[in-house]
């Protein structure tokens, strides 16, 4: 995977920064959208493909990206096809850091060191391109204000930018409500990345142990149809902490 392209990991930590403070908007819930970025991404990259609810992989030669060849490394090291919300839901020590590094040494972002409350040392992450950042969201804005299917990649950012609750990030306020919703539908325009989006908010709402109901038998009324997206919950569970406190990234 030549770098010439940024992926959808990096892509939605770019979002996610806020250009004035340098913080990432949704930390908690954004990891776990990281981590749902990977697969997106490997599936763009013919590597894995969904299986139900499930993540199977079909082939395992490496993308030439470290940090997704790890997590591939990983799937293919399950043996069996991994349930998305088990994969998503599994600990992710650092990965929001490895990122936020990723693009500091390609020239993304620098770093800008601080304090909290005069004493713990803080990092926080500036972008050093705004055009590159620009770019990104106007492909967002682009497919909710034409209404146009967009391609797969755009589609499946959008999804995962709402399964984090980055929607009142990007579009505050009552005059971002219409632009919030066209958001959270594009999620249906890539299955994979709505199989994604989906497992994201599940892991959210704390369904990570419970399987997905199965279809109802015949003779018998189904009790679950299509779902649509809901709102990122409020109280997103506690993820493992993974900044030292030498090197913490200010939420």
């Amino acid at each position: 995977m030549g770098r010439s392209r940024r992926t959808l990991p990096e892509e939605l930590l770019l979002l996610a920064l806020d250009p004035t403070t340098g913080t990432t908007a949704q930390p908690q819930s954004l990891d776990l959208g990281l981590a749902g970025a990977q697969l997106v991404e490997l599936a763009l990259a013919g590597r894995i493909a969904p299986d139900g609810d499930r993540i199977a992989v079909v082939a395992p030669r490496p993308t030439g990206d470290p940090t997704l060849d790890c997590a591939l490394e990983l799937l293919r090291r399950r043996g069996a096809p991994v349930r998305a919300v088990n994969w998503i839901g599994g600990p992710r020590l650092g990965l929001r850091q490895t990122y936020l590094s990723h693009l500091e040494r390609c020239g993304m972002v620098h770093a800008v060191a601080g304090q909290m409350c005069g004493v713990l040392p803080t990092t926080r992450y500036q972008a050093t391109d705004t055009e590159i950042s620009r770019e990104i969201r106007s492909r967002l804005d682009s497919a909710i204000r034409t209404g146009v299917p967009p391609d797969p990649r755009t589609a499946a950012l959008a999804a995962l930018a709402h399964a984090v609750g980055l929607g009142k990030h990007l579009y505050p306020g009552n005059e971002g409500r219409s632009s919030r919703s066209r958001l959270r539908d594009l999620i249906r325009h890539d299955p994979m990345g709505g199989l994604v989006a989906h497992a994201v908010m599940d892991v959210q709402n704390g369904a990570v142990a419970q399987p997905r109901r199965s279809p109802a038998p015949a003779g018998r009324p189904a009790t679950a149809g299509v779902r649509t997206a809901p709102e990122p919950a409020r109280g997103v569970p506690m993820q493992p902490r993974h900044d030292s406190m030498a090197r913490a990234v200010v939420h």
